[in-house]
């Protein structure tokens, strides 16, 4: 995109910040020329604050110039709560899930419009799947982000279905009263299922970790293939997990309060 000369200027952090925002999934590695168009950043402010990112670790670059996120930013993010104390406590439980299924174990949380994917458990025999620990994906189209929406904020879910719902794969549920049902059985029955909606071939089950006020600690869940697995039987195993993480929270929490 060209240089936008009429917006307002931004702070040498906010550039700083608009330039380790370009990177996602789907552009994991970039040229000095992509971060400057995708950052819509002038080259030569680019070229500066590049520099300085790789020297501090921000930023790694290699032989061939291409540009992506350093080790020193993952530590840094790794000191943030919900990679800290949701994900150390979760992954035991996770752990136990895996074993028992072989197939992937998902811990998301609801940030913004996205399930962020905090931890992921797979296998050898785990169905290939999209997901990875840092990505966002569509609430709508994957179990934990339904699981997170059905127990959100009315006045959130309502928002949500007010912003177009991207169709990830035929399957996926763009119609608003449709997903808004959707939600709604969802509640009822305390876990959520898709069918093919996120990735061709799968179909996950899952649950909201409880916590004590409205909004779930997260949402845990399992990604099977479409033809192998009954997913309600999964659901007792899912549920003990989530409450077994829940009631290590909740210890956690009022350890830190008592000390």
């Amino acid at each position: 995109m060209a240089v936008n000369r009429e917006a307002p200027r931004r702070s040498m952090a906010g550039r700083a910040l608009a330039l380790l925002g370009v990177f996602d999934a789907a552009h994991p590695r970039l040229k000095l020329t992509e971060l400057a168009r995708r950052a819509d950043l002038p080259l030569a402010t680019v070229h500066r604050l590049a520099g300085e990112l790789v020297s501090w670790g921000a930023l790694e670059r290699d032989a061939e110039g291409y540009f992506s996120i350093g080790l020193r930013l993952w530590e840094a993010a790794t000191l943030a709560p919900v990679a800290g104390r949701l994900r150390e406590i979760a992954l035991p439980f996770m752990q136990d899930l895996y074993e028992t299924t072989r197939e992937n174990i998902h811990l998301a949380v609801h940030d913004g419009f996205d399930a962020l994917y905090v931890e992921k458990l797979s296998g050898h025999r785990s169905v290939p799947v999209i997901s990875r620990i840092g990505a966002r994906l569509p609430m709508h189209a994957t179990g934990v982000g339904k699981a997170l929406l059905a127990r959100a904020d009315p006045e959130f879910v309502r928002r949500y279905l007010a912003r177009p719902l991207p169709r990830v794969t035929r399957y996926t549920i763009t119609e608003r009263a449709r997903l808004a049902r959707e939600l709604r059985a969802t509640a009822e029955r305390g876990y959520a299922l898709t069918n093919e909606e996120m990735t061709l071939g799968s179909c996950s089950v899952a649950v909201a970790i409880p916590a004590d006020g409205h909004e779930p600690a997260g949402a845990l869940g399992i990604v099977v293939h479409s033809v192998r697995t009954d997913l309600h039987r999964l659901v007792p195993d899912l549920r003990a997990a989530a409450d077994g993480i829940a009631r290590r929270l909740e210890a956690a929490h009022r350890a830190v309060h008592v000390t």
